[in-house]
């Protein structure tokens, strides 16, 4: 199975959930989904993952200035996408819960 399909259905999820605890940007938030086990993740994904989360009114975003480089826009859930979060995370339990039962070896009657 091919995980990267698996990682463009579930990426808006994993990226709001990477922002749940914590602000951040763009590379720290790459950084910190293949921290997680999303080695295959790519910057131009995230990047435009944040973008869209963005325009959808999910994510609120401030620059901070940096001393050793250009500055950074940081990206933090609002209302609005803490609810997303909770309403999608509720949907994937149940989706993932469905297909674990779906692959649990049954014993045989």
């Amino acid at each position: 199975m091919d995980a990267t399909q698996l990682l463009k259905g579930v990426l808006d999820l994993a990226v709001l959930a990477v922002l749940r605890d914590e602000d951040g940007y763009g590379y720290d938030i790459l950084r910190r989904l293949r921290a997680a086990g999303l080695e295959e993740v790519g910057d131009a994904s995230v990047y435009g993952t944040l973008r869209r989360l963005f325009n959808n009114g999910l994510l609120n975003s401030y620059v901070v200035p940096s001393d050793e480089g250009p500055h950074r826009k940081y990206y933090a859930l609002n209302e609005a996408g803490r609810a997303e979060l909770q309403s999608s995370g509720k949907v994937w339990q149940g989706f993932a819960s469905i297909m674990e039962d779906l692959l649990r070896e049954r014993g045989k009657a």
